[in-house]
Parts: C-alpha cells; sequence; structure tokens
C-alpha cells in the first residue's frame, strides 16, 4: 500500500491503533465543541475536556510512544492500558453528561468509569517505567 513502511513491524501497529482512535476522540470533541457554541449550551464543557484531554491529547500521546518503542505498546501493561482507557473513557463520558444533565443516580457509574480511567492511567506509567527503551 502506498505510503507505509513495509520495513514497519506488526508490533508499532499497537501505536497506530492508539493514534487512530485519538484522532476519533479528536473529531467527537471538535464537533462537541462545535454544537455547544453552536447551542451557545456549554453544560458539557467538562464531558469536552475529558474526550480531548483523554482521548484525543492522551490517546496520540500514548500512540506516538507505543510508535517510538513498539515492544512496550505489547506488553501485559501495554494491553492493560488499551483496554482500561478505552473501556473508561466512554463510560465516563456518557456518564458524565448524563451527571451533568442532571441523572444523579448515574454518579456511581462516574466514579467506576473515573477509577478504571486512572487505573490506565497508572498502567501505562508503570509500563513506560518498567519497559520503556526495552525496543
Amino acid at each position: 500500500m502506498p505510503g507505509l513502511n513495509p520495513a514497519r513491524t506488526v508490533l508499532a501497529d499497537t501505536g497506530i491503533l492508539w493514534l487512530r482512535l485519538a484522532v476519533l476522540y479528536l473529531i467527537v470533541g471538535v464537533g462537541m465543541g462545535i454544537m455547544m457554541g453552536a447551542s451557545e449550551n456549554f453544560t458539557l464543557r467538562p464531558v469536552h475536556a475529558h474526550v480531548n484531554l483523554l482521548g484525543w491529547a492522551t490517546m496520540a500521546l500514548a500512540g506516538l510512544i507505543y510508535c517510538v518503542f513498539p515492544a512496550a505498546g505489547n506488553t501485559r501493561l501495554g494491553r492493560l492500558h488499551f483496554w482500561l482507557a478505552n473501556l473508561s473513557l466512554p463510560v465516563m463520558s456518557v456518564a458524565l453528561a448524563l451527571v451533568l444533565h442532571g441523572q444523579r443516580q448515574l454518579i456511581p457509574v462516574l466514579a467506576i468509569g473515573e477509577i478504571v480511567a486512572a487505573l490506565s492511567i497508572l498502567a501505562f506509567a508503570a509500563n513506560i517505567f518498567l519497559n520503556l527503551g526495552k525496543d
């Protein structure tokens, strides 16, 4: 395929997956920003911020790191980071949006999403300290 580097190892695919997901979150975050601006209703700005920071910025940085250090992205910690981050952010975002719209009974779901997101960051940190540079 044009534009693909045949020398790229399969291991770098983990980083590419992170980058693709990050771009999807960027599209969602920008879309939210446009909708909030057009409606002049900024109730969901905390959701917008989480989607942009945890979804776009954090996942893009993880993707770049895992592209440069592909073995780290393919460790057990790397896989744990991936699944915890990608399961927690949608749950947390939807729960936060609903809580901001008055559904306070979802606060426990929001808290669980936040805790799982924090665990994903801890898995990432452990992975960086334990496995970065082993490529």
